[in-house]
């Protein structure tokens, strides 16, 4: 037959409670000895009797263990305080973004002339106010735009205007020299089909 599971609750009688406490807490301590030795762990087993008597044991000094524990359970929180934190400044931030977006989505539809019904008497004026200021600075760069073409043109035309006023001054002597000039400078081109003599060589030519 196997062990008689015992049932786990306080038990009443006072002399079998200090047996078992006795029995119970020697196994503890030994089971806290091995883990320690087996395992390389540091244990720190605390325990109080019903009489407030204290039984403890540890493979470093107890009262260190118990400082490591503050420690851990110190950087644990701040851990989770910090993720939790940060969870919450993104959870906002999202939110701001994704009604920031919505917002803009429903201005471009009511620009383009979407749901404008749905709009109050004062969100029909500043999209009225808005779509004034858009076409005063469409009409403000094109008007700009046309400026800077413009003084390109007056720019060209005063440069045209200025070569051509500098050619009538030249004086005739300057444009016979120019033109003589240019006709020096000119190399003709001999066309296929056509034969250029000198005198000499035509009227030998002609008596052969």
């Amino acid at each position: 037959m196997g062990r008689r599971k015992i049932e786990i609750k306080r038990i009443e009688d006072n002399t079998k409670r200090q047996v078992s406490f006795c029995k119970r807490r020697n196994g503890l301590l030994k089971k806290a000895c091995e883990l320690s030795v087996l395992c390389d762990a540091e244990v720190a087993l605390l325990i109080f009797s019903s009489r407030g008597r204290l039984y403890e044991y540890a493979n470093n000094s107890t009262k260190s263990t118990i400082e490591r524990y503050k420690n851990a359970c110190l950087d644990s929180a701040e851990s989770s305080s910090i993720a939790e934190t940060n969870t919450q400044y993104y959870q906002q931030e999202s939110a701001k973004l994704r009604l920031l977006i919505q917002n803009m989505q429903d201005s471009n539809r009511h620009l383009l002339g979407e749901e404008v019904s749905s709009l109050n008497s004062k969100d029909q004026e500043q999209l009225e106010s808005k779509i004034v200021q858009g076409l005063i600075k469409i009409k403000s760069k094109k008007v700009m735009e046309l400026e800077n073409e413009n003084a390109y043109l007056q720019a060209n035309v005063a440069e045209v205007e200025r070569l051509k006023q500098a050619n009538s001054n030249m004086s005739v002597q300057d444009l016979n020299a120019f033109q003589a000039l240019s006709l020096n400078s000119f190399t003709p081109i001999a066309v296929e089909g056509s034969t250029s003599y000198s005198q000499p060589e035509q009227n030998i030519l002609r008596l052969g």
